[in-house]
C-alpha cells in the first residue's frame, strides 16, 4: 500500500532500478471488492466483502489414527561401536555436508558473523547461523533449524516436540536477547488427504504448538506443503512427515556465540542432559540403517527442562565460562563429540557410564548438549547447572593426539585414529561430490584428509585502528559504487569505501544512461558483483553491451580510463564486466582473446 502523494516517487524508483510496476487500485472503505475493465467500462466484478470473508461453512474431514507396525529397535548381534559409526556417518543427514557448502559463497551481504562452516579446517559443524545488522554495530540476528522427519514416523506429536527442542539447543550456541523474544517460522510437508496422515498432522500442530507455548516462543509465519503424495504404478508414494522450524532472535553482541569445533586440547567435555536419563532409539539414525525406526521415538516431555537448559547455555556463552558446544541430534552422542573432535582437529578420551546398552548411550538422540571447558570450569559449570534442576556430568578430555578413545562402563568400545573417523563421515559427501564437480579435483581434495592441519599465520605488523578523521574529513576523493539490474553487493562494497575514508556514491547503470551522473566527477570506479541480469551464464555481457553500443557511455568509461588519477576495482560480475569492455588484462586485447566467464 502506497499514500497517493508518494506514487510518483515510487515510480521514479522503480525506473531507477529496471523494475515494472502497475497501480491495481485503490482501498475505499466502503467494505465492497469492485473490479472495473478499462476496456469497455464494464464491472465484472462487485461483491459485499461480508459474502467473502463472512460466515463460509467450515469443511469436516474425517480420519483417524492408523494401526502402527512399529517395533522395537532389533540391532543385529555382530554389530560393533565401530560398523554402526560407519554406517551412520554414511546418511547424509549426519555425515560431512562439505558438498553443499563448496560450491556456494558463504559470506554473501558482508554480513554473516557465523556461517555454515568453523574452526581450523573450516568443517560444516556450526548448530546456527549469525547475521550482522550493519557493517558498523555488533547488533544482528540469530537463526537455527530443528527438524525430526524420522522420528515424526514413529510419533508425528513426538517428533513435533522433538523439532522444537533441536532448533533451541542450536540456537543456544549464540547469546540473544531474551528467549521468549524467540519466533520461529514452521514449514509442513505432509500428505495429509491419505488414511491416517491427517490426524496424525493434527496431533503435530497441537504438539508443537503446546510446547512452544510452554516454553515461551512462538510462530510468526510459515508455508504448507500439503500435496506431497503421487501416483506411481498404481501405488502410492508419499514423503516423509516433516516440519521444519526456523527460529530467529535478536543479538545484543555478534561476538557472543560458541562454535562446535574444540579450542584447547587438555580442556573437559561436560554433557548437559535435557531428557531427565531417557535413551531411546526409536527414529535414530541407527535404526534407520538397520532398516528399521522403531517403537518409541525420544520425546522433549519436559519443556521447562529445555527452557532452563537453553538459559544456563546461554549464561555461560555469555559469561565466557565455555568455549564450544554442539547439541545431541541426528546421530547420538558419539557424533556430537566427533564432530567436535573433527572440527578441532585434535583427539578425544571419553569414559561413559550408564545402566543401558552402549548403543543406547552412544546413539539415542534424545535432547542434550555438550560443552568445552577448563578443567578448572568443571565443579563450577556442573553446579550452576544443578541449581537449576540440570543433570550435567564430565564425560572425558580433550587431547592433542588424533586419536578417539572411548570407554563404556570401563570397556574400551571404540579406539580409532581421529582422521580415520573423519575420512568416513566425509565419505558420503565425496562422493557426491564426485558426481557434481571435476572427480578429479574431489579426488585430490581427499587425499588431504588424513593431512590436513589448522593454517599458521604471522602478523607482521601490529593491527591499529584507523584514525578518527576519516569519515569527517573534507578531502575525502569520491567514488562511484556502479551496479546493474540484479546487483546485489553493493551495500559491502560502499561500507568498505566508506570505512576507508571515500565519499561513497551509489552510481546505477540507469543515472548514466539517463545522464543524472558521470563518471567526470569521481576519482574510483568499483563494479559490485552478484547475480545481474538474473545469473545467466556470461551474466556480464548485458551489463557491458550498455556500455559498448551506447556511444556516449562507451566514451564517458573511456575517457575514466585514460585519466591518470582515476582507480578503478570489480569483483565478480564487476570483474568480467571490466574484461569484456577491455579494461582487464589490458586494453587493446581482442574480444575472442578476452577471459570468458560462465
Amino acid at each position: 500500500l502506497i499514500r497517493p502523494e508518494n506514487i510518483n516517487q515510487f515510480k521514479e524508483m522503480c525506473r531507477r532500478e529496471k523494475v515494472n510496476c502497475e497501480i491495481l487500485g485503490e482501498v475505499t472503505g466502503d467494505l465492497r471488492f469492485v473490479v472495473h475493465d478499462s476496456q469497455d467500462g464494464s464491472t465484472p466484478v462487485d461483491i459485499d466483502l461480508d459474502a467473502l470473508l463472512g460466515s463460509i461453512p467450515q469443511k469436516t474431514f474425517s480420519d483417524g489414527h492408523s494401526n502402527g507396525r512399529t517395533k522395537p529397535v532389533l540391532l543385529p548381534r555382530d554389530i560393533s561401536v565401530k560398523k554402526a559409526l560407519e554406517l551412520v556417518f554414511k546418511l547424509v543427514s549426519v555425515g560431512s555436508k562439505r558438498f553443499l557448502t563448496n560450491k556456494v559463497d558463504r559470506a554473501v551481504t558482508g554480513l554473516i558473523a557465523q556461517q555454515q562452516c568453523c574452526g581450523p579446517l573450516q568443517l560444516t559443524v556450526a548448530d546456527s547461523a549469525v547475521i550482522a545488522q550493519t557493517h558498523f554495530g555488533l547488533t544482528g540476528v540469530g537463526t537455527a533449524i530443528g527438524e525430526q522427519s524420522i522420528k515424526m514416523l514413529v510419533d508425528p506429536a513426538a517428533g513435533a516436540r522433538m523439532a522444537v527442542g533441536e532448533s533451541l539447543t542450536n540456537l543456544a550456541s549464540v547469546v540473544v536477547e531474551d528467549i521468549e523474544q524467540i519466533k520461529c517460522s514452521a514449514n509442513w510437508m505432509w500428505a495429509p488427504k491419505l488414511p491416517g496422515e491427517g490426524v496424525a498432522i493434527r496431533d503435530a500442530v497441537k504438539a508443537m504448538r503446546d510446547s512452544m507455548i510452554e516454553i515461551g516462543i512462538g510462530v510468526d509465519g510459515g508455508k504448507d506443503s500439503l500435496s506431497m503424495a503421487t501416483m506411481v504404478a498404481d501405488e502410492v508414494v508419499k514423503s516423509p512427515r516433516q516440519l521444519v522450524i526456523s527460529l530467529y532472535a535478536a543479538v545484543p553482541d555478534i561476538r557472543k556465540k560458541i562454535t562446535p569445533d574444540i579450542k584447547q586440547p587438555g580442556s573437559a567435555l561436560i554433557f548437559i542432559e535435557l531428557s531427565s536419563g531417557r535413551e531411546r532409539l526409536g527414529g535414530s539414525a541407527l535404526a534407520q540403517v538397520c532398516g528399521q525406526i522403531g517403537e518409541i521415538s525420544p520425546d522433549m516431555e519436559d519443556a521447562q527442562l529445555v527452557r532452563r537448559g537453553f538459559e544456563a547455555i546461554q549464561q555461560l556463552v555469555s559469561d565466557k565460562q565455555i568455549t564450544a558446544g554442539h547439541d545431541r541430534s541426528d546421530g547420538g552422542l558419539i557424533t556430537t563429540v566427533l564432530e567436535m573432535a573433527f572440527a578441532g582437529n585434535c583427539g578425544l578420551s571419553l569414559d561413559l557410564e550408564g545402566e543401558s546398552s552402549v548403543f543406547k548411550k552412544l546413539f539415542s538422540e534424545e535432547l542434550g548438549y555438550v560443552v568445552e571447558c577448563r578443567e578448572t570450569e568443571v565443579d563450577r559449570i556442573v553446579g550452576l547447572l544443578a541449581d537449576v534442576g540440570i543433570r550435567a556430568v564430565k564425560i572425558g578430555t580433550t587431547i592433542a593426539d588424533p586419536q578417539i578413545s572411548i570407554i563404556f562402563n570401563g570397556q574400551r568400545v571404540l579406539d580409532e585414529p581421529m582422521v580415520e573417523l573423519r575420512r568416513l563421515w566425509e565419505e558420503t559427501s565425496y562422493q557426491l561430490e564426485r558426481l557434481q564437480a571435476d572427480p578429479a579435483c574431489a579426488d585430490q581434495e581427499k587425499e588431504q584428509i588424513y593431512r590436513r592441519s589448522g593454517p599458521s599465520y604471522h602478523l607482521s605488523f601490529k593491527p591499529e585502528k584507523p584514525a578518527g578523521d576519516r569519515q569527517t574529513r573534507m578531502d575525502k576523493p569520491k567514488v562511484a559504487i556502479l551496479r546493474d539490474e540484479g546487483s546485489n553487493s553493493d551495500r559491502e562494497m560502499s561500507s568498505a569505501f566508506y570505512l576507508a575514508g571515500f565519499e561513497v556514491w551509489d552510481i546505477n547503470m540507469s543515472d548514466l544512461l539517463e545522464e543524472r551522473a558521470t563518471l567526470d566527477e569521481f576519482r574510483g570506479l568499483a563494479a559490485v558483483g552478484g547475480f545481474s541480469y538474473a545469473d545467466v551464464p556470461e551474466s556480464a555481457k548485458g551489463w557491458a553491451a550498455t556500455i559498448r553500443f551506447n556511444e556516449r557511455l562507451r566514451q564517458q568509461f573511456e575517457k575514466f580510463y585514460q585519466r591518470p588519477d582515476t582507480f578503478s576495482l570489480g569483483v565478480c560480475n564487476g570483474c568480467q564486466l571490466f574484461g569484456l569492455i577491455g579494461w582487464v588484462p589490458w586494453a587493446g586485447l581482442e574480444p575472442q582473446q578476452q577471459p570468458r566467464f560462465i
